[in-house]
């Protein structure tokens, strides 16, 4: 089974909610990790409140802010789209997602990115069970 990193700086959102959906919803065809280059002392609890709600997921319960140095090596790295210098992962397939971080922002903005992401999980499975 492929490992796939989803990565940006602080690890502390969009990586969360993508290793999160990437587990629920693609669990079966891919192992879903997040990290970043550096790390936050909790998961952006907006996040945390909207995944239980839309998903009901506990990320707090199951996932913690980490370093790149914190997961195994993977085959896949999907950056964030960090509109920074995103971290560098060896890896056999890369892509950029370029979503915005809503940090800071309203619910919808989570609700939106919560909502590309699942989309994004669905095709990469998609993509990894057609290989």
């Amino acid at each position: 089974m492929k490992k796939v990193a989803f990565i940006c700086v602080h690890n502390s959102c969009r990586s969360q909610i993508a290793e999160a959906l990437g587990k629920k919803l693609a669990g079966d065809v891919f192992e879903s990790y997040s990290a970043g280059t550096e790390t936050k002392p909790q998961i952006n609890q907006d996040a945390v409140r909207l995944m239980k709600q839309v998903h009901g997921i506990d990320m707090e319960s199951t996932q913690r802010s980490k370093l790149l140095a914190d997961i195994p090596e993977v085959d896949v790295v999907i950056t964030m789209g960090c509109n920074v210098q995103c971290p560098f992962l060896p890896c056999s397939h890369r892509e950029d997602w370029g979503l915005e971080d809503p940090s800071g922002k309203n619910d919808e903005a989570f609700l939106e990115t919560i909502r590309l992401i699942e989309e994004k999980i669905i095709d990469l499975k998609r993509r990894f069970s057609l290989e």
